[in-house]
Formats: structure tokens, C-alpha cells, sequence
């Protein structure tokens, strides 16, 4: 198996909504997104696919993230808890459909805060 990763960051705030209706305060984040993405083939260029292509498919999910607020933004405005872990599968669900075949996406790992990671695994 092959492996690449890309990283980006962007900054947004978000609030829990709590057991009872309550949403805990208001606050933000530098977040941080590593991904990885897996082959157990090169392509053409002896390659698991274009870095380039990766890091621009990355770059314009987290513009519509940076500066917002994510419980604004679908699919948290809908009802899910902007956690680490659903930002994580949220940014993994906008990515695949850029990874051709034989290539996949092997996790979206996200971070709020140093030292501390969400990983989610399609």
C-alpha cells in the first residue's frame, strides 16, 4: 500500500448543543486537517495521485469553513454537534468524490486543540 497526505488549516467557532436544549459558549478554533490518501498501486507517473490536485480539493472545503460559524454551515445546522469528529467526517464526505480509483481516502484526522485528534475513517 501507497500513501500520501496533505494538510490545511482554517478558523471557525462553534457551539455544542447540550442535553436540554442549552448550547455551550461561544468560542473558536484554529483547526487543524491532515489527510491521507491510499493505494495499493502507483498510476501512470508511479504516483498515488496528483499532490496538487489533493491539496486544491482540500484548500476549497476548508474556504467554506475558515472564518464561519460551523454550526451555520450543513451539516451542523441541521441538528449535528460541530465536534472534532463530525468536522472530520463532514470534510471526508466533501473529498471523496475528487479520489479516482484505485485510490481512496484512508482517513480525515482533525485537530481543535495541540495534542488532541479526531480521526475519521470512510
Amino acid at each position: 500500500m501507497f500513501a500520501i497526505e496533505v494538510s490545511g488549516e482554517f478558523c471557525a467557532s462553534h457551539q455544542f448543543r447540550l442535553p436540554g436544549g442549552g448550547l455551550e459558549s461561544l468560542h473558536g478554533h484554529n483547526w487543524r486537517v491532515q489527510i491521507r490518501v491510499g493505494s495499493p498501486q502507483l498510476d501512470g507517473l508511479e504516483t498515488v495521485m496528483d499532490f496538487h490536485v489533493l491539496e486544491k480539493a482540500l484548500a476549497g472545503i476548508l474556504a467554506a469553513f475558515n472564518h464561519r460559524h460551523l454550526n451555520d454551515i450543513p451539516p451542523f445546522d441541521a441538528g449535528y454537534n460541530p465536534s472534532a469528529e463530525r468536522v472530520a467526517q463532514r470534510i471526508a464526505e466533501l473529498l471523496v468524490p475528487h479520489i479516482a480509483p484505485p485510490a481512496r481516502l484512508m482517513h480525515v484526522k482533525v485537530s481543535e486543540a495541540a495534542g488532541c485528534y479526531a480521526l475519521f475513517l470512510p
